[in-house]
Formats: C-alpha cells, structure tokens, sequence
C-alpha cells in the first residue's frame, strides 16, 4: 500500500509531541496569567498531542509489519 500522501508513524509522532509541547506552554501561559481559559486550552491540546503520538506510534507498528512480515 504506496500512499504517498499519507503521512509516516514518525511524521503523525512529531506532530503529537508539537502539540503537547504548544499545549503545556499555553498551560502555563494560563497559570501564570491566571487565565481559565488558556489553562483548558492548554491541557486540552496536551491532551491531544499525546493521543496523536499514540497514533502514530501504532502507525509505525503496523508500517514496521508490512516492511518484515
């Protein structure tokens, strides 16, 4: 299965940590400012990073298979 257009384990992984890293500063962001909302916002894409990075840890399991079945 050649998709060029789909990204990697790896590419899906970085994307993840991206994320949670922009979703803990701007929870951060959001206690030292006091800001409800910044803090939500932050835990909520934290949350997200972290979910994409299991995402794409699977991706690279199952891409992994196909190279030695």
């Amino acid at each position: 299965m050649d998709d060029v257009t789909r990204k990697s384990g790896a590419q899906i992984r970085a994307e993840g940590f991206a994320k949670e890293v922009g979703g803990k500063l701007r929870s951060a962001l959001g206690d030292l400012t006091d800001d409800r909302g910044d803090k939500v916002a932050g835990e909520k894409a934290k949350t997200k990073g972290r979910a994409q990075q299991k995402l794409g840890q699977a991706q690279q399991d199952l891409e992994d298979l196909e190279k030695n079945p």
